[in-house]
């Protein structure tokens, strides 16, 4: 009993320093010069969430597939960090990709149920508008890999969201956290997008950053639902 009790402890303990980690990250670092330390130093937030499931136990990770495809998701997260560190090197597509596979995860850990048709269709319009909105600044291969990554982070929030039921009074914190992290994340993207191919946004390497770590966090956090509920049974 002690030595759980003692393991729980130690797993809230280095869970709570890498989600502080991930908090206060984007706020220390700086890499504007791309090498592999920057690309480091980029993803280690990301490393430290990676630590935060694994202190979990493999068991928990291969019992609840959910939880792995998030621990997944993070992986192809973090490669898509690095390569966006030379995405002036001709590597944001890649970094592209890799984020994409990140959504196609996330979605798949979030599920088809309960499928609340009204919210697919509110994120389909959103999508539509963003696409839209970016499309006369597009070009070439932008214009169709855009619009895949669109609808693809566009289905993931639609998944995240229509898990939280909030209208029937079914929602956990968990899940509303998913909720969160994903909406955070498309917020994140449209300013990689808009500041990228429109026009600058002020301040947009942080609001990047701290709208990215956060919905990782976020995300990452939603992952142990299944666990905290165990917990309390037992």
């Amino acid at each position: 009993m002690c030595f759980s009790l003692c393991g729980l402890k130690w797993r809230e303990t280095l869970g709570y320093g890498s989600i502080r980690w991930a908090q206060t990250g984007s706020h220390t670092q700086t890499w504007n010069n791309p090498s592999w330390f920057s690309a480091l130093i980029k993803c280690l937030p990301i490393f430290c969430l990676w630590v935060f499931l694994l202190a979990h136990g493999i068991n928990f990770l291969v019992a609840h597939r959910s939880a792995s495809r998030i621990l997944a998701g993070l992986i192809f997260s973090a490669v898509g960090d690095a390569f966006l560190i030379w995405q002036e090197q001709g590597y944001f597509v890649h970094g592209l990709l890799m984020f994409a596979i990140t959504h196609i995860l996330y979605s798949s850990a979030f599920g088809m149920k309960p499928l609340d048709l009204k919210a697919g269709f509110v994120m389909t319009l959103l999508s539509s508008f963003c696409y839209t909105f970016l499309y006369c600044y597009l070009s070439g291969p932008f214009t169709y890999l855009v619009a895949v990554y669109i609808a693809l982070i566009g289905f993931m929030g639609w998944r995240a969201i229509a898990g939280v039921q909030l209208s029937n009074d079914l929602w956990t914190w968990t899940k509303l956290s998913a909720c969160i992290g994903a909406v955070l994340f498309m917020v994140s993207d449209l300013t990689i997008a808009v500041n990228k191919f429109c026009f600058p946004v002020p301040y947009s390497r942080a609001i990047i950053m701290a709208t990215y770590y956060a919905a990782q966090m976020l995300i990452a956090l939603s992952a142990v639902e299944r666990i905290s509920l165990s917990l309390k049974v037992h």
